[in-house]
């Protein structure tokens, strides 16, 4: 196959995978199954790839793109990343471009006669955009003079009507298929589980598309999960004691919770921001791009936010309420530590989020099938939440793989004791029966542990034979027992009965003595050992850090891009680690590409001088 005449191949080395990855964007070795996805697609072939956030998945298509003749036409549902992500490409020395509704007419259609004049090799679009008569009629005409060179559907997960991330234009992309049949796709997505993945291949018409399914292992973040006491609190001694100053995501399941959560946290002192769907499109954008371009913002919002975000040096993702599901959870906490260095998932959680959201599926307008699975889901999750053993095998297991403890989450790091809960959780199972199941927890636990009280007595449930059968255990315990009675299902909230609780058909086997029920101790310690790759051999490497950082972010400033864009931290890192003396060595360094070596070397090479010179 002979490569397109672009600028950024004229170079005999560049004309392969290998030498567009090193020259290009500065990667010396592809990464799992990177290579054979570049192989097939630059073949022709459609491709159908699930790879965890951080994975490398858009070299999987840009690659192709700068291989084959024409122009690769991109999917993208958010516009508002697609001139951060296009940046990235053009500082990289690659001819792109997007087109969407924030343009000016006359700067589509500059645009436009670009891609006609067959000067762009890669276009993104929004997929309302692409399927509008005139785009496609372009993409007709490029078609017809064989300049297309593949179409790239993002975040291919949007067009399943199970997920969170539903975009119903998304369903329209099968006709891409239908009317260029010889143009190659590949739909690439962070999360599908094995029914999301199904509908990905039916929806889209991949049924006949190879299958690459990377690992979906993040092993460079830390999982963290505990129980509520404070929340608000808790989330700031988790920000302000392990990540001060660095940029978070922190995740609420409303929006007044969302504008709470971030005007205390400012109170507090930390710098941080809103964002959900209720707030005007104008402040949605300015938070947005404030969270991209600058350093050490926490942005506390809905779910509404996250979907695309290529920021590589976010450090945490907290959730101050339960997610929807295990695929939910991995999504959102897979937008932390994209660069591959040590990032933090943690979350707060309590069985009243499990209650509620289990009554928002019930009390919802959804299928009894769209039901099944979303109870299916959030059960799955309480499983990760409950675990005593390696959140990461729980959570990989989801997906279908198999793993050894990690070694980086709270269980393996600080091992739960546990406690063998079955005899109490029959006895608050009895306690819950015997009284008419018309009771919530906290008077329940006042009858366990045998509580004297006029109502008592006005119910004659000083009477009942669980009275005073729970006095050994304290009331913190039993409202354990009843929150993981509750979070398993074995309990069940009557909300027409002002939180009564009852049995559901789960509870039989443990009342008859045939299921187990472990119950994890409280852990006394407080914080856990630094994350993986957190540290500076010296403190000397952590100053030269700190200066390239802030000679990236005038750089940034002046091309107004997003810091990442000019150079990530991880490639700071490793700049302020080997300190190069020379151009040459300088090239050694990943994310350090032929353009970026041109443009910025003697630059870099002038901070570390300084760096080094006496005084």
């Amino acid at each position: 196959m002979t490569p397109v005449s672009d600028p950024v191949l004229d170079a005999p080395h560049h004309a392969d995978p290998g030498g567009i990855l090193q020259h290009v964007f500065g990667y010396p070795a592809f990464r799992g199954e990177q290579e054979a996805i570049v192989e097939h697609v630059t073949a022709g072939q459609d491709a159908l790839v699930l790879m965890p956030t951080g994975g490398g998945k858009s070299l999987c298509f840009q690659i192709p793109a700068l291989l084959r003749a024409g122009t690769a036409i991109v999917v993208s549902p958010l516009i508002a990343l697609m001139h951060d992500q296009v940046s990235a490409l053009q500082e990289a020395g690659v001819a792109a471009d997007f087109l969407n509704s924030s343009q000016d007419a006359d700067t589509a259609w500059a645009v436009e006669r670009q891609l006609l004049a067959g000067e762009l090799k890669l276009l993104y679009v929004a997929p309302e955009r692409l399927l509008m008569p005139r785009m496609l009629a372009m993409l007709d005409r490029l078609a017809e003079d064989g300049r297309l060179a593949l179409f790239a559907i993002d975040e291919a997960h949007c067009v399943s009507q199970w997920g969170h991330d539903f975009r119903p234009e998304y369903l329209q992309l099968s006709a891409l298929h239908e009317r260029f049949p010889a143009v190659p796709r590949i739909a690439l997505t962070a999360t599908a589980d094995r029914e999301t993945r199904e509908e990905i291949a039916q929806r889209l018409n991949l049924q006949a598309a190879r299958r690459f399914v990377a690992s979906f292992d993040r092993p460079n973040i830390r999982y963290r999960i505990v129980e509520k006491d404070k929340p608000t609190a808790q989330l700031l001694d988790f920000v302000r004691g392990e990540h001060p100053g660095e940029a978070g995501i922190v995740y609420c399941l409303s929006r007044r919770k969302v504008e709470e959560t971030a005007a205390w946290l400012v109170e507090q002192g930390v710098a941080a921001q809103p964002y959900h769907a209720g707030l005007p499109s104008e402040m949605r954008a300015e938070h947005q791009r404030r969270f991209l371009r600058e350093d050490g913002l926490v942005m506390v919002a809905t779910i509404a936010f996250g979907m695309g975000i290529d920021k590589p040096d976010v450090r945490f993702v907290a959730h101050l309420d339960l997610p929807r599901s295990i695929e939910g959870y991995y999504q959102e906490t897979g937008r932390a530590g994209r660069d591959g260095l040590a990032a933090e998932a943690w979350m707060a959680w309590s069985a009243a989020d499990v209650v509620q959201q289990r009554r928002m599926v019930n009390e919802s307008e959804a299928s009894d099938d769209f039901k099944r699975l979303a109870l299916a889901r959030l059960d799955a999750l309480v499983g990760l939440v409950e675990t005593t053993d390696c959140r990461r095998q729980h959570l990989l297991a989801y997906f279908g793989e198999a793993a050894q403890p990690c070694g980086n989450c709270d269980n393996c790091l600080d091992p739960p004791r546990t406690w063998d809960g079955a005899d109490a959780a029959r006895k608050a199972l009895s306690c819950a029966y015997r009284s008419g199941q018309r009771y919530g927890a906290g008077h329940l636990i006042a009858v366990l542990r045998g509580e004297d009280s006029d109502k008592m007595r006005e119910r004659g449930h000083h009477q009942l034979s669980t009275y005073g059968i729970g006095a050994d255990l304290d009331e913190k315990t039993w409202k354990a027992v009843f929150r993981q009675l509750v979070a398993r299902g074995l309990l069940a909230v009557d909300h027409d009965q002002f939180g009564a609780l009852v049995l559901t058909d789960l509870a039989r086997p443990l009342l008859r003595g045939e299921a187990e029920f472990t119950l994890r101790q409280p852990s006394t310690k407080k914080r856990l050992k630094a994350g993986r790759g957190q540290s500076f051999a010296s403190g000397a490497e952590a100053a030269l850090f700190e200066r390239l950082r802030a000679w990236r972010a005038e750089v940034a400033k002046s091309r107004e891009v997003p810091a990442y864009v000019i150079f990530h931290d991880a490639t700071l890192r490793d700049i302020a680690a080997r300190a190069p003396q020379s151009l040459a060595e300088l090239a050694g360094i990943s994310g350090v590409g032929d353009r970026k070596l041109e443009a910025y070397g003697e630059a870099l090479l002038a901070v570390l001088a300084e760096n080094s010179s006496p005084g």
